[in-house]
């Protein structure tokens, strides 16, 4: 009977799904180093524990999740559910939370070399997406009709984007908007890539990120643009633009998009044109800059 118990149990245990809190990079790592129950003095020794950990529970069939642990976060954390920071039990309360509500990314055997700037870019995007959601609801209601600006502008942004998709040629499609403003630029990426029946293959979580901010730009009329780089097995990569202008897109000619691909942001001097890259005026989006979305 214990054999069978203990066969169970790990059985069972195979079941049950686990996140680890990284700390990524050192400077976090020496915050927590503050506390006396945080067993860890070598960064790079951390990760190397870690990476093993992590091998043996994919060895073993277990799934496990990686997520930012951003000290900062856990002090505030800590505070506000009366815990102790120095305390294991607190700092896996915390990775609890962070996996129930943070960006997390699955171990799939993978060096965390690469699996790292994984999380960071989704922690970015999240970020970016909680951001520009948070500005959009502030923008209120029309004073005219009494319509929701945020969510008209998402509306908006979201058949902009649908119409770039459906214009473009074939292809693998990386998508890049980028919104000026306070206090940064705002940039969101979208890789569009073709499933074998044509249609393009798209991450939900890029595609929000990249909507809302492609709608604030919209909803606020900030400076911005929007770049759509197409690759495909022959021939050579292709790249459309256009600006943000009133509310919608305005398509750049193909000078403009190479000039803005082959002029230095910072110096303004011109740098050298990719080669095996054509620079094409966009496809038509058969858009008339107003409907659907809202126009007071």
């Amino acid at each position: 009977m214990a054999y069978t118990d203990r066969t169970t149990r790990r059985a069972l245990s195979r079941e049950i799904a686990g996140t680890i809190g990284l700390l990524t990079d050192e400077h976090d790592f020496r915050a927590m180093r503050r506390y006396r129950s945080f067993a860890f003095d070598d960064h790079t020794a951390y990760l190397l524990q870690v990476e093993a950990l992590l091998k043996t529970r994919a060895s073993q069939g277990t799934h496990t999740a990686v997520a930012l642990f951003d000290p900062e976060e856990y002090a505030e954390f800590c505070t506000a559910a009366g815990l102790d920071p120095d305390a294991p039990a607190s700092r896996g309360r915390f990775t609890a939370e962070l996996a129930a509500n943070g960006p997390t990314v699955p171990y799939d055997g993978r060096p965390l070399t690469e699996l790292l700037p994984v999380l960071v870019d989704e922690a970015v995007r999240q970020a970016t997406w909680e951001y520009t959601a948070t500005l959009l609801a502030r923008l209120g209601t029309c004073a005219t009709c009494g319509e929701d600006l945020g969510r008209a502008a998402f509306t908006r942004a979201s058949h902009l984007l649908r119409r770039v998709l459906e214009t473009a040629p074939p292809g693998n499609r990386h998508l890049v908007c980028s919104v000026s403003g306070a206090p940064e630029t705002l940039v969101a990426v979208l890789h569009a890539d073709d499933e074998i029946d044509g249609t393009p293959h798209i991450d939900e979580a890029e595609a929000l990120e990249f909507t809302s901010v492609l709608a604030l730009g919209l909803a606020t009329h900030s400076p911005g643009g929007l770049v759509m780089r197409i690759t495909t097995p022959s021939g050579p990569d292709r790249i459309h633009g256009w600006r943000l202008r009133g509310y919608g897109l305005e398509p750049l000619t193909a000078g403009e998009v190479f000039d803005a691909y082959c002029t230095d942001i910072e110096s303004g001097d011109l740098v050298a044109p990719e080669s095996n890259v054509d620079y094409c005026a966009p496809p038509d989006l058969g858009d008339d800059h107003r409907s659907p979305g809202h126009h007071h």
